[in-house]
């Protein structure tokens, strides 16, 4: 008898311990898979929030590199459109429709504070919204879908090069929130293992272990330029 519950089969599981045996590895690791998926899901709702309330409460975009964010915005487009297309389950690229709506709201705020806004900014944001609805229903041609999803991993790559640069650059991390950094870094390795076990494409796991090189250099870099808390100097009596 099938046991399933939001896509999770637990009839193995169950059959396991109803027999008094703990679930063997190839029974186990899809379950842990699909669960592991649905938690980047539900984290992934707020996963930039940090970052943005971050921006609102300093008013400011210091250390920010916006063609990094606006790059992020393109690449989660591609990806949500192929993974869609690709009739993969929810679990396995679910977050990316969250990320996308964060993304788009992060570099609205990010262009509010770098006013004025040049000539050159706002003619990427005219292509893209003339463009990208038609990507997200898949409207092209399946060849130029193929090679484009192919490039979102160079253009996830040239997402964060910009922003280790700057960092690098100012040997500091200005308004970078650590939490949303590290959230992404997280989510990049728990998803290899979620792509690997859901038979993804190669593409859509080499993009993960990608994401978890650049995520984990910036990481590293908010930890390494962190400036250390000044110690308060005791009065004397």
């Amino acid at each position: 008898m099938e046991m399933e519950i939001l896509g999770l089969n637990l009839t193995c599981v169950m059959g396991s311990l109803t027999a008094g045996q703990f679930p063997e590895k190839q029974c186990l690791l899809p379950l842990i898979s699909k669960i592991l998926g649905y938690c980047i899901v539900a984290a992934s709702t707020t996963v930039k929030l940090p970052q943005i309330l971050k921006i609102l409460k300093h008013s400011s975009i210091r250390g920010l590199s916006l063609m990094a964010f606006e790059l992020e915005v393109v690449g989660y487009t591609i990806a949500l459109s192929y993974c869609l297309h690709k009739g993969l389950p929810f679990s396995a690229y679910g977050e990316l429709a969250f990320l996308l709506i964060q993304a788009i709201i992060l570099v609205a705020i990010m262009y509010y504070y770098s006013q004025p806004i040049g000539i050159t900014i706002w003619i990427r944001a005219l292509l893209y919204c003339a463009v990208a609805p038609t990507i997200l229903a898949g409207q092209i041609d399946p060849i130029l879908f193929e090679a484009l999803y192919a490039s979102q991993h160079a253009i996830f790559f040239f997402a964060r090069v910009p922003q280790i640069w700057e960092n690098y650059k100012n040997k500091s991390t200005g308004e970078l929130s650590f939490l949303t950094c590290l959230m992404n870094f997280a989510g990049s390795m728990v998803r290899v293992f979620t792509s690997i076990q859901e038979q993804a494409p190669l593409s859509v796991t080499l993009g993960s272990v990608l994401g978890v090189l650049t995520n984990g250099t910036i990481v590293s870099q908010i930890l390494l330029y962190q400036k250390p808390a000044v110690k308060k100097e005791k009065k004397v009596k």
